[in-house]
């Protein structure tokens, strides 16, 4: 249980109507954990239920209560008790949501406090679970299209590996015991060098790779690397325009949503921005907000910025002047989710045969300069 001091903890046990034995504090401990331990889809089940709840007319409390002994994550479960606890001390809900950010962003928790305010909670639960599970199929196409080209490159990387580790030094024996060794094909002989070379610096070629990896990774998180490598990955000829697609779905998608809960123009760009996962988009976000801020619209700052379409851009635009921004950002949204999935396929169309061929070649010069003495040989055999 998190509580400032003892006597905290022992104040919100009293409340659950139980009566502590012993109370030590935690030491800090070491606890190795993939992302947070509750996945997206959980939340976004625990949100669906919740505005089902909400709306039956149960109180938040018992609506907890009933959550928190439903789920089968044991961890996601101390999150909704401990958010219990803290509504029943007096704690707003969307108060309570904040003490775990990981879990419920800064986009969820200003979209319950606004739900809160305008007494709509169980609308806007619906939202976000919308709103969620369309975050997840985006976060899937992007992922299917980056699963398949980084399997077959990890797959073609190891067989190459043990090519020209195992094979290669096996064949270069075989010819040396037929006394060939001193008159291979030129391509033969060139395959053979990059075995040796292989084998003979392998350590130096994983220590480079290494420093090479960490080295970049300590660039990126330098706000300047970061901005950098993002740049350029919006840029790039065939991933770039995928890139940019997710980008606009997911600003015109959270922008959308947040405007139709009725979260202030200026809050909602602020966590748009924050959440955009892009510090290129990030920048232009803000730039616009600034320029909103200074009484200005929102389409010309974002034309300005050279990062979103102009037929989002001009959409936006119409949105201002229709009084419809939000309605308008949805349509945008829908449109581009269905262009990210036509775009990933595409992308993983183009990179499969272009694979395939990259693959199939380095295979087959491989062992066709490894047959090529043998058929030399045999040839040899046969005139004799």
């Amino acid at each position: 249980m998190d509580a400032d001091d003892e006597p905290a903890v022992q104040a919100r046990l009293r409340s659950q109507q139980l009566v502590p034995t012993k109370i030590k504090k935690k030491g800090k401990s070491f606890k190795f954990q993939f992302g947070t331990g509750v996945d997206l889809k959980e939340v976004v089940t625990f949100t669906r239920l919740f505005a089902t709840m909400i709306d039956a007319g149960l109180p938040i409390v018992q609506c907890l209560e009933i959550l928190g002994s439903q789920t089968d994550n044991k961890l996601f479960a101390v999150v909704i008790r401990d958010v219990k606890a803290s509504v029943e001390q007096g704690a707003t809900f969307s108060d309570s949501l904040r003490r775990h950010p990981k879990i419920f962003d800064q986009l969820y928790v200003n979209l319950v406090q606004a739900g809160e305010v305008g007494g709509i909670l169980d609308t806007i639960l619906n939202r976000l679970a919308i709103y969620n599970e369309k975050a997840i199929k985006l976060r899937r196409q992007v992922r299917g299209a980056m699963v398949y080209p980084s399997s077959v490159l990890i797959i073609f990387t190891g067989v190459l590996s043990i090519l020209l580790g195992w094979v290669i030094p096996s064949f270069k024996t075989i010819f040396k015991d037929l006394g060939s060794e001193d008159d291979l094909p030129y391509l033969t002989q060139l395959v053979i060098m990059v075995s040796e070379a292989f084998i003979g610096y392998l350590p130096l070629i994983v220590l480079f790779f290494t420093g090479v990896a960490i080295a970049l990774r300590a660039i990126y998180k330098r706000p300047a690397g970061k901005r950098f490598f993002h740049r350029i990955f919006l840029k790039s000829p065939v991933v770039g325009n995928v890139l940019r697609k997710v980008a606009v779905a997911r600003f015109t998608r959270t922008l959308g949503t947040l405007l139709a809960s009725g979260v202030p123009i200026l809050d909602a760009l602020e966590i748009v921005a924050r959440t955009s996962g892009n510090m290129v988009v990030e920048e232009a976000i803000m730039y616009a907000r600034g320029k909103i801020s200074e009484g200005k619209n929102m389409a010309g700052p974002l034309m300005e910025s050279n990062v979103f379409p102009p037929m989002v851009v001009q959409m936006v635009g119409v949105g201002e002047q229709t009084g419809a921004l939000d309605a308008m950002l949805g349509k945008i949204a829908d449109f581009y989710e269905e262009e990210v999935d036509v775009a990933v396929g595409a992308l993983t169309s183009l990179i499969e045969p272009i694979m395939m061929v990259g693959i199939g070649g380095t295979v087959g010069v491989v062992l066709i300069a490894m047959y090529l003495p043998i058929f030399s040989i045999a040839g040899k055999i046969k005139a004799d």
